[in-house]
């Protein structure tokens, strides 16, 4: 999830790209701006770079001892079958 820095560097931003006659509202919509991407992304089910980095290599392990043993499996049912 983005930090709570990274969180106002966008709504901040946000806010200096408002039109020119929208300038006096600049402090109110850059609350506003806050307060959606918030609740915006609140509700995603996000993980941190590095969880994913860690889940990510728990897979590629899991992968690669699911093809060993499918392997050895193989080499089994070919002995058996000899």
């Amino acid at each position: 999830m983005l930090e709570s820095k990274q969180l106002e560097d966008l709504a901040a931003k946000l806010s200096q790209v408002v039109p020119p006659g929208l300038r006096g509202l600049r402090a109110e919509l850059e609350q506003n701006f806050r307060a959606v991407l918030r609740a915006n992304l609140e509700r995603f089910d996000l993980v941190s770079r590095e969880r994913f980095d860690v889940q990510a290599e728990l897979l590629a392990r899991t992968q690669s001892r699911l093809a060993a043993l499918e392997k050895r499996l193989k080499a089994l049912e070919q002995k058996q079958s000899a």
